[in-house]
């Protein structure tokens, strides 16, 4: 096993690693705080920074409030560890959510993505982008859904063929919804505060109910 460092990204790389050394780690430090991007062999170990979680934490919000309002279940699963050893892949998204499946999932309090369907929906917040490929690794556990956001702008990206994806104009689980309504209000983040925010982009929302 290989590995490399890196201080000023917060992050460590290890190459060569065996599936049950990533599950070991995982296990060992489960409540640290750290993310885990597992591809084929190479193991990222990083910290996330308080603007990483400052925008992944206000854009779950503006997307909960918008199943509220609109009345759409969802089962919410947060960073939530998905893997599949037959892929050789894993990771822990930054927020995620049950949505088209939620009825299937609602009673399960373990996931196993061998007989389970993925997340309807993730959100990727690349602030600091991660070495290891993260879309990759979403697009061989199937996740059909994907907001990327560099913590000013959102891109949507849909799972095509062969685990890529596309970006897309419009959300296909929100397809009536622009997207504009979320960039507005995440980008007030710094000039008021979020309860003001989520008070605002709900009365917004309310607008396409």
């Amino acid at each position: 096993m290989s590995t490399a460092y890196s201080p000023a990204d917060q992050r460590l790389i290890l190459s060569d690693v065996d599936w049950s050394t990533y599950e070991r780690l995982l296990h060992d430090l489960d409540g640290r705080h750290l993310r885990f991007n597992f591809d084929q062999g190479q193991l990222e170990i990083m910290t996330v920074s308080a603007e990483h979680e400052r925008v992944k934490k206000l854009l779950a919000r503006l997307l909960e409030v918008l199943t509220e309002v609109l009345n759409i279940p969802i089962l919410g699963l947060g960073n939530t560890t998905f893997r599949r050893e037959d892929s050789s892949r894993g990771l822990e998204p930054d927020e995620c959510w049950y949505i088209a499946h939620e009825p299937q999932m609602r009673e399960r309090d373990t996931i196993d993505l061998t007989i389970d369907p993925p997340p309807d929906l993730v959100i990727e917040v690349e602030i600091s982008r991660s070495v290891v490929d993260r879309m990759e690794i979403y697009g061989a556990l199937g996740v059909p859904e994907v907001w990327r956001c560099d913590g000013r702008s959102l891109t949507v990206e849909v799972l095509a063929d062969e685990g890529t994806y596309i970006e897309s104009e419009h959300s296909p689980t929100f397809p009536n919804v622009p997207l504009a309504g979320f960039v507005e209000h995440l980008n007030r983040r710094g000039r008021i505060d979020e309860t003001s925010i989520i008070r605002s982009f709900r009365e917004w929302a309310r607008t396409l109910a």
